[in-house]
């Protein structure tokens, strides 16, 4: 595991306060796991590269961006990492908004444990008024359906990075019958397959 914190480090310059924080969040994360479906338990060998340098990769595509809101932030990938990193950067705060009672207990417990610059909030994600550089999300729904949560972020003047898989090129073709936008795909650094979609304002045609 050293090794692959040693990678995370030369990839992201986290701090030894940074590593720290995602060590405990690394290990409340696989206490809750065993109770509750928050990650696929195949996947936490590879937490460093898979969720938490696939998380940590967006702040190098909004270098300014100060607030984020990560929707369906489920296990925490990527809004508490990006509140990791973040932790020591003034004015920065990060939005992890979900749908379901029992993960936003958790992502609570998270940001109290660490003293995040974070707010949880238990709501839909369409129905909420937070105002942020960046809408965020990583395995919530096709593009199609997540336009439609991110919408009133964009509306107020947010920038999309969304994390997708291997078929974001189709997601984005079926999204068109829908919205109207322009896109920017970037191959993803944690895994050559992933691609990071960059957006903003797209607008309903349908």
């Amino acid at each position: 595991m050293q090794d692959a914190i040693e990678v995370f480090r030369a990839q992201t310059g986290a701090s030894d306060a940074n590593i720290a924080d995602l060590k405990t969040f690394l290990a409340m994360l696989s206490d809750a796991n065993e109770v509750m479906n928050l990650v696929g338990p195949d996947t936490l060998p590879d937490f460093w590269n898979r969720h938490a340098w696939d998380s940590a990769q967006l702040l190098s595509l909004a270098l300014e961006a100060k607030t984020w809101a990560d929707l369906g932030a489920g296990a925490g990938f990527p809004g508490v990492v990006l509140a990791i990193m973040l932790k020591e950067r003034p004015g920065a705060h990060v939005w992890l908004v979900d749908s379901l009672g029992k993960r936003c207990r958790f992502l609570q417990t998270i940001v109290d444990a660490l003293d995040l610059p974070a707010t949880v909030v238990n709501g839909r994600a369409e129905e909420q008024t937070i105002t942020v550089d960046i809408v965020t999300a990583r395995a919530v729904a096709a593009m199609e359906k997540l336009l439609g949560y991110a919408q009133p972020y964009f509306q107020r003047g947010a920038k999309g990075l969304f994390l997708k898989g291997e078929k974001a090129e189709v997601e984005l073709k079926e999204a068109r019958r829908v919205w109207q936008f322009e896109a920017e795909l970037t191959v993803s650094r944690s895994d050559p397959r992933g691609r990071i979609v960059s957006l903003g304002s797209p607008r309903r045609v349908r």
